[in-house]
């Protein structure tokens, strides 16, 4: 048994994302993210081979997809499924406050 908790072990000073594998399986995998006003680089977009379940635990963001104009802000407890291939990336994240990102990448097979 190992318990844990996703709002702690957050270093003082990010200066770069933090990610963390939380559970790892053959077809699946937890990563808690911590982000603290980072972005994707400019013109970057992740392209994934696995479909990406996020989920906002606290703080703000707003991603970009590639075929949408507008943003999508997610706050405390939105969700989003980026399918593989979802052409994205991180537009913003609150400078001020920890994002933390529940994030689950699974594939179908």
């Amino acid at each position: 048994m190992n318990v844990g908790n996703l709002f702690t072990a957050i270093p003082a000073s990010l200066p770069d994302e933090l990610f963390e594998d939380l559970l790892v399986h053959s077809n699946f995998r937890l990563e808690r993210i911590v982000s603290k006003g980072h972005s994707s680089p400019e013109n970057f977009w992740y392209d994934q081979a696995e479909h990406e379940w996020v989920l906002v635990l606290q703080g703000e963001a707003r991603l970009e997809l590639e075929d949408q104009e507008e943003p999508i802000h997610l706050s405390a407890g939105r969700h989003l499924l980026l399918p593989a291939h979802c052409r994205h990336r991180v537009a913003w994240t609150h400078p001020e406050q920890e994002t933390i990102w529940l994030a689950l990448f699974y594939t179908d097979d």
